[in-house]
């Protein structure tokens, strides 16, 4: 029977429980209890995987709300998660022999450029401007109400 891809192997999970940042409970105000890591991480991967929005994760499905899904997420993001596993599987599948080099592509979405070109100064300008305001009247002051101007034109007709 396959497996969904969302359901974190006990293999994968190994890899991954130790570059999980640990949060400790307060001892005063403990709140409520924080949702399984591996149960987070399976929401999240449920969630890539098919498409639907962080509000529509099933409650049933047992991975907590979307919302927590999502914060987990981001605080993993911030905390460094996602590199560090990039990282560690791409050692170990290079470590196998597994990487197949000859169909690698790199592009700038994927690669940073840390020292890229240097920002160019603002130029200064040198004369006044003269282009028009964009936000001036055209039109004299009293015939900006379209309503108003009909009415005041059959009122006011010299006829």
């Amino acid at each position: 029977m396959p497996v969904a891809p969302w359901v974190v192997s006990d293999a994968l999970w190994e890899r991954v429980e130790p570059l999980l940042p640990r949060v400790e409970r307060r001892f005063r105000f403990p709140g409520r209890k924080r949702l399984d890591d591996r149960a987070a991480l399976q929401g999240i991967l449920f969630v890539l995987h098919t498409g639907i929005a962080w509000r529509h994760l099933p409650l049933e499905l047992g991975f907590g709300s979307g919302s927590t899904c999502y914060r987990r997420l981001d605080e993993w993001q911030h905390a460094g998660v996602w590199e560090r596993l990039h990282r560690l599987l791409l050692a170990q599948l290079r470590a196998a022999g597994e990487i197949e080099w000859s169909r690698a592509v790199a592009d700038s979405s994927h690669v940073q450029a840390k020292k890229g070109a240097p920002r160019r100064a603002r130029a200064r300008l040198i004369e006044p401007e003269t282009a028009p305001s964009t936000i001036s009247w055209s039109t004299p002051a009293g015939s900006r109400s379209p309503g108003r101007s009909r009415a005041a034109t059959a009122t006011t007709s010299p006829n």
